[in-house]
């Protein structure tokens, strides 16, 4: 197989397929599931977790590019895995809070609320477009179609580094006004 094969459209279709069914499923996790633990009694620490973990993802990211632009593949590998499993960890962390615990509503009196649900939506709608640009691009690279993995990247990687830093600001602000 050369570099320059396209890649096989079933796994891409696969991705694809895979990336809809998991935000449907989180769609109804958090809008229709009822959440077990709505007092948020048990397991409190997640939502920081998830900042955190967001956080995380996004230093390896930013090391990553610094690594790819070094020419230090060795270590943009290791540091794009190490962001990538920051990132399938916050999904489960994400999936088990909001299992337990239900949507964390922002007050609405607040004077940053318009603020606080631009960069919200906006982190959801990039983070649903993210979640499959992610698993291409790692498969681009996984597969040995280096120049394919290289101009989905240039795509791939501010989504997710922005999808990252907004999580973390979002979890911010929401702790800001939740004491207020």
């Amino acid at each position: 197989m050369t570099e320059n094969a396209p890649a096989p459209r079933s796994a891409i279709v696969g991705i694809l397929a895979a990336s809809a069914l998991a935000t449907l499923f989180l769609f109804w996790l958090i809008y229709v599931h009822p959440a077990s633990d709505r007092a948020a009694v048990h397991y409190a620490f997640l939502p920081n977790l998830n900042a955190l973990l967001n956080g995380l993802s996004a230093i390896a990211l930013l090391a990553g590019f610094f690594f790819v632009r070094s020419k230090r593949i060795r270590a943009h590998r290791a540091s794009m895995m190490t962001a990538f499993l920051f990132s399938a960890l916050f999904l489960v962390a994400y999936i088990a809070n909001h299992a337990l615990h239900g949507d964390t509503l922002y007050p609405v009196h607040d004077g940053v609320y318009k603020i606080y649900i631009a960069i919200l939506i906006s982190h959801i709608l990039l983070a649903i477009v993210a979640l499959p640009a992610v698993l291409i691009t790692f498969f681009l690279s996984l597969s040995g179609r280096i120049p394919a993995h290289r101009r989905l990247a240039r795509f791939t990687f501010p989504l997710w580094l922005y999808v990252s830093v907004t999580g973390v600001i979002v979890r911010v602000m929401l702790v800001a006004a939740l004491k207020s």
